[in-house]
């Protein structure tokens, strides 16, 4: 098993939980070229419109991974509740996924199974929107849907595992204090995973009114972490943005090494989200978003 792909096993079951990906042990597989079975993650529970992903699959992850692609293997459970057919939708949901995201030399699960969460949110909401629209009388209208009720456009950054501890950036345009902070509570009470990571470390600058300014950042326990990613805004100069850094505490110290696994985890983040300049389109191509989704 190559190095890229053990991190990335140890990334997704600590953002997703322990048995998302596991060894395929029903076999007498290659240590070099394995067979993992990927649990997809269950819909959040306040998420009422979430339609679950009920299948398993098999992954085949070749000897050259990530330089070559995995293979889908098949579907190894359809699920104990799962409706004829799922399993054959969320097998290609994922096919189509992986056919998306993944490039040579890059680990893609991470990507795809966030690319299967919004394709899903993308059929569950228009859905729920046609079922509105027919229970809905004509002479009632639907109540506006406010800017903070909406998910926040998140750009996120490819996960980082440095001695167990996973980290994520994701980053935002925002346009006032107010807003950087809705987002931020969107995200927390929205994503569990998030609101269960050991710290959430935030920094936002934002041009305002009239020549005005701010920025201001939160350590959120990581003690000078918030200031040290607000120093790397300022070096790169950016402005109406915001970024949260997500790390889930893997048990061993990082020491001062975490201060810049943080600030790399958010420099990615701007990149995917094209705001580094001289950066080719190769990087802004690979650009993560989550429309809803790691010392000390």
């Amino acid at each position: 098993m190559s190095d890229e792909l053990a991190d990335e096993v140890e990334a997704i079951n600590s953002i997703y939980g322990p048995n998302t990906l596991i060894p395929y042990t029903d076999q007498a597989s290659n240590p070099q070229s394995p067979i993992y079975i990927l649990t997809f993650p269950k819909p959040e529970e306040d998420a009422a419109t979430s339609t679950p992903f009920t299948a398993s699959l098999r992954l085949h992850f070749p000897p050259s991974y990530p330089s070559d692609p995995l293979t889908i293997l098949g579907v190894h459970s359809s699920g104990s509740h799962s409706k004829p057919g799922a399993a054959v939708r969320d097998l290609n949901l994922f096919s189509a996924a992986v056919g998306d995201v993944y490039e040579p030399g890059q680990v893609c699960l991470f990507d795809a199974i966030e690319k299967v969460k919004e394709l899903l949110l993308q059929d569950t909401t228009a859905a729920a929107a046609d079922v509105e629209e027919e229970d809905t009388p004509d002479e009632v209208p639907s109540s506006p849907t406010t800017t903070e009720e909406k998910e926040p456009p998140w750009t996120l950054s490819s996960p980082v595992v440095e001695l167990k501890s996973t980290f994520i950036a994701r980053c935002a345009s925002v346009s006032s204090p107010a807003q950087a902070a809705s987002y931020l509570q969107h995200l927390l009470s929205n994503d569990k995973k998030v609101r269960a990571a050991t710290h959430n470390i935030t920094a936002w600058r934002i041009h305002g009114p009239n020549g005005t300014s701010f920025q201001d950042c939160d350590d959120d326990g990581e003690t000078a972490a918030g200031g040290r990613l607000l120093h790397l805004m300022q070096l790169m100069d950016l402005w109406d943005t915001m970024v949260v850094v997500t790390r889930w505490y893997g048990g061993q110290k990082l020491g001062p090494r975490r201060f810049a696994v943080i600030n790399a985890a958010a420099r990615d983040a701007f990149v995917n989200a094209g705001l580094v300049p001289g950066v080719g389109n190769e990087a802004v191509s690979s650009k993560k978003k989550s429309h809803g989704h790691h010392g000390k």
